[in-house]
């Protein structure tokens, strides 16, 4: 699983209809940073996932990718490659708190 933030949505008229009536949302992978970084770090790539868990733009969510993302429930049939598997409520790495939501 990956980290991401929710930075948009994608509207799609035409697609397979085994995507009908599933959100999709726009993702900007996180990682942390090395021991002094405060925080998450955008990365410059984009992903688009099919969102599982109704996030909204602006929130930090957990996805899959590849063969794992169709392991979500509801997904094993359909053609994707990245699933939005979770909404995170905080991160902890070296000892500190790098995330929390403002919920």
């Amino acid at each position: 699983m990956f980290l991401a933030k929710v930075v948009g949505q994608v509207v799609s008229t035409q697609k397979d209809p085994r995507l009908v009536g599933k959100k999709l949302a726009v993702l900007r992978p996180l990682q942390v940073g090395d021991e002094n970084a405060s925080g998450l770090l955008e990365t410059k790539n984009t992903v688009i996932a099919v969102d599982a868990c109704s996030a909204a733009v602006g929130q930090i969510v957990m996805y899959a990718q590849g063969s794992s993302a169709r392991q979500a429930s509801g997904m094993k049939e359909l053609p994707v490659d990245a699933v939005v598997v979770g909404i995170v409520d905080n991160v902890e790495a070296f000892s500190k708190t790098v995330y929390k939501s403002e919920k």
